[in-house]
């Protein structure tokens, strides 16, 4: 059962102080217990929130998210059926629709923001953690390279792209039949993935795991 309590906001140590990441609101840290949640008092945004195998489960959501990526990137996406004709697409010929005339540069806006940001923000994910979760030291670089994977996290826009493809759908049932592909269920089991990652790690236990395994 998990327990609820708040960060103290008196202040003893400034090496030792957490911002809150809504309010920012400084607060004194302090070691927090799997299955309890440290909140803010002010807005109760939680802080951290560690999970007993949480590093091996996000580990397990990062390798689920990179298989569904590929098999999003290579198989058929969509097909569409009208006057007699059919044609199928994957989501790289959707990449490259723009890349001709002065839409060229949307190819690579689209190919960074749906496939090579993830991408690269699941590997250092596996990069930083994997280690951790056998109990060994983090590799070299583990610092850079999560604040790297977090930095980028506004930018891996795939639940943004799959909104898109939806509304897409609506305008042009109407004017085709439209069969789907495996790889658009790809990439919706990829959004559902990257959420429950998201929301599952505790990004401060990680930071703080991080320091100690690399100091001890």
């Amino acid at each position: 059962m998990s327990a609820t309590s708040h960060p103290e906001s008196r202040f003893d140590d400034i090496d030792s102080l957490l911002a809150c990441p809504s309010c920012d609101m400084l607060l004194n840290d302090r070691n927090v217990a799997a299955n309890e949640i440290a909140a803010c008092p002010r807005c109760h945004t939680v802080i951290e929130a560690p999970r007993p195998l949480a590093m091996t489960r996000i580990i397990m959501m990062s390798f689920a998210a990179l298989i569904l990526l590929f098999a999003a990137l290579f198989f058929p996406f969509l097909e569409l059926h009208a006057v007699g004709m059919m044609r199928h697409t994957t989501l790289l010929d959707t990449i490259a629709a723009f890349s001709d005339g002065l839409t060229a540069p949307l190819t690579l806006l689209m190919g960074a923001l749906i496939v090579f940001l993830p991408l690269i923000r699941f590997v250092a994910i596996v990069y930083v953690l994997a280690p951790m979760a056998f109990g060994w030291e983090p590799l070299k670089h583990a610092i850079p390279v999560f604040r790297l994977a977090e930095a980028i996290r506004p930018w891996a826009m795939v639940e943004i792209f799959m909104v898109g493809v939806a509304v897409a759908l609506v305008k042009v049932a109407g004017l085709a039949q439209v069969t789907i592909g495996p790889a658009f269920w790809a990439f919706v089991a990829l959004v559902i993935v990257t959420v429950f990652k998201d929301n599952f790690m505790s990004r401060v236990t990680v930071w703080k795991t991080l320091e100690t395994r690399r100091l001890s």
